[in-house]
């Protein structure tokens, strides 16, 4: 065995190669720390619903039900039977506007992955059919979730009452979804792949998360 000593000019091509190496790794690493950071500063929040209707009936702008549209939401309960479909619109705020400290980007979502939680109660689950990108603008992005599902599967054991009372406060005169909690995964495009937000959040309406 014949030992051959590097020679030094090979030494300091290998030690540049390992400096542009370990560069090259920071450099990547750092990018994609940003990169995570950015992705945790969009957020999501529950801002309205919209064209909520119960067995068909529209209920916007209504405190209660007529006599006419409370025989018709009887003959449907008789059958066991409430079908409900409604927009919920979520409100996507991007703060990477350029300012405080951050870079100026878009945020292009590929898959919001939601589960609809009524009262507490875990309902129906659904994704978002196309990528929806949501501008570093610092301004809020809309985006409007259809929901169909049928409140008696989830609320037969709260009676009539209980269920109308509910599609009510959901849809009617004074709106709000306060009473539904939107559980999402997010999962952002980026320059290093789609990317999952590590935990899922509970999107509610009155904060930003």
């Amino acid at each position: 065995f014949n030992y051959q000593p590097m020679k030094p000019k090979h030494n300091v091509l290998v030690l540049i190669c390992a400096l542009s190496l370990s560069a090259l790794s920071c450099s990547a690493l750092k990018d994609f720390s940003n990169t995570m950071t950015n992705l945790s500063r969009t957020k999501f929040k529950l801002d309205s619903i919209n064209g909520f209707q119960l067995a068909g009936i529209p209920l916007a702008g209504k405190t209660s039900v007529n006599i006419m549209d409370g025989a018709k939401l009887l003959a449907a309960f008789s059958k066991n039977e409430l079908p409900t479909t409604f927009t919920l619109n979520v409100g996507a705020l991007n703060p990477n506007d350029g300012t405080g400290g951050t870079t100026k980007a878009s945020s292009t979502l590929t898959s919001l992955a939601w589960t609809l939680i009524v009262d507490n109660t875990l309902t129906i689950n659904g994704n978002i059919a196309n990528p929806i990108t949501i501008p570093g603008t610092g301004q809020q992005t809309n985006i409007p979730l259809q929901m169909s599902l049928d409140l008696m599967k989830f609320f037969k054991d709260k009676g009539y009452e209980h269920i109308v009372n509910l599609a009510l406060a959901l849809g009617g005169a004074n709106s709000a979804p306060s009473r539904l909690t939107l559980r999402v995964k997010p999962t952002v495009q980026t320059d290093f792949g789609p990317i999952s937000y590590p935990n899922e959040i509970d999107v509610i309406d009155k904060e930003f998360r």
